[in-house]
């Protein structure tokens, strides 16, 4: 096996999982109810369904990366990566000119910043622990 592949360990298979099923189901309620949640939320409900659909994809790739053996490291990076741009665009979108979000709907967004950091972090520190341990342990097919 490759230097450069990685085996997950139960931590980080346990931090992809939770991303991938909060992932999912936070997509499926802005995207089913993009409309009742344009009403109460104050955000525009094209926004919300596209976010909600864009978050589907990105579930089922946490599920695979979750389920394989050995993986490369650039694949564990990519969810911290994006769950680091997903916060950034929500302060963005906090910041932008024209919306006009109720209190819930800037607690919706907020929630979001708090919760993709923190699963950045946690895969990040399941990334640092499966790379901690020894070389042969890491190449290991078990």
């Amino acid at each position: 096996m490759s230097a450069n592949l990685i085996q997950p360990n139960s931590f980080l298979r346990r931090v992809l999982w939770a991303d991938a099923i909060v992932s999912a189901a936070v997509g499926a309620v802005m995207a089913l109810g993009a409309g009742a949640l344009n009403r109460l939320l104050g955000l525009p409900s094209s926004l919300l369904l596209i976010a909600g659909v864009a978050l589907f994809p990105y579930a089922g790739y946490l599920v695979w990366l979750a389920t394989r053996g050995a993986v490369p490291r650039a694949a564990v990076w990519l969810p911290i990566v994006l769950n680091l741009v997903w916060a950034v665009d929500c302060v963005l979108l906090l910041t932008a000119a024209g919306l006009t979000p109720t209190w819930l709907g800037e607690a919706f967004v907020v929630l979001h910043i708090v919760t993709v950091l923190a699963f950045a972090d946690l895969e990040f520190i399941g990334l640092r622990r499966a790379l901690s341990l020894p070389r042969a342990a890491r190449t290991h097919h078990a």
